[in-house]
């Protein structure tokens, strides 16, 4: 997740009321869908909004914040210091593209908004890391928007593409069949796919053992 939009907080606290608003909705299908034990890493925590919401509905797991901005390393440590988790670690520095990742295994990973704010190349890189990263047939979850078959599920969803494309022509709103091409040729299967708020997805991605 980018920092960009975020408001500050008199510390080094970033908040996105985006993220507040879907950090409730992504943690309940998430505590549905992850294993009950074992490190969670988090690809682009962004503020660190999510990894808190996350930890304190799932106290059973060990989740690992991660990011490549500085402000958003900074604003992850800040949240940490004012409300600590025994079951959060301290953020790691991670861009996805920079392999091997500074993580060694991890039981799930999961990455919230990314995909449509990076290269494709990122997401090939996602999925490659996963690969090397996660245990038997750990999970790779994805939230964000989707198209469908060649088209956009609302009218938002197609304007914030345009959006995305004018800012850089290497984003957009990824095709869900893209993405599940990739991740069958990564070493993933398509196992779930979860219907969220705001015309968003949650889809889960099981690695073959």
């Amino acid at each position: 997740m980018r920092c960009e939009e975020e408001g500050i907080l008199p510390s080094d606290r970033l908040f996105s009321p985006s993220a507040e608003r879907n950090k409730a909705p992504i943690s309940e299908v998430l505590s549905q869908v992850l294993p009950e034990r074992g490190i969670v890493l988090e690809v682009g925590s962004g503020t660190g909004q999510h990894a808190l919401q996350f930890a304190r509905a799932m106290p059973n797991l060990i989740w690992q914040p991660s990011e490549r901005d500085p402000d958003c390393l900074r604003s992850i440590l800040a949240w940490l210091a004012v409300e600590e988790f025994p079951n959060v670690r301290p953020p790691v520095h991670l861009d996805v593209c920079a392999l091997p990742w500074a993580i060694d295994s991890a039981a799930a990973l999961v990455c919230i908004n990314l995909i449509h704010i990076a290269p494709w190349s990122a997401t090939k890189a996602l999925f490659c890391g996963g690969r090397s990263l996660l245990r038997g047939s750990g999970l790779l979850c994805l939230y964000g928007p989707f198209q469908r078959q060649g088209r956009h599920t609302s009218p938002s969803n197609r304007s914030f593409d345009l959006l995305l494309r004018r800012q850089n022509p290497a984003w957009g709103v990824r095709d869900l069949d893209d993405v599940s091409r990739l991740a069958d040729g990564a070493g993933f299967d398509l196992l779930q796919s979860h219907e969220m708020p705001s015309n968003n997805l949650i889809v889960v991605f099981g690695k073959r053992a």
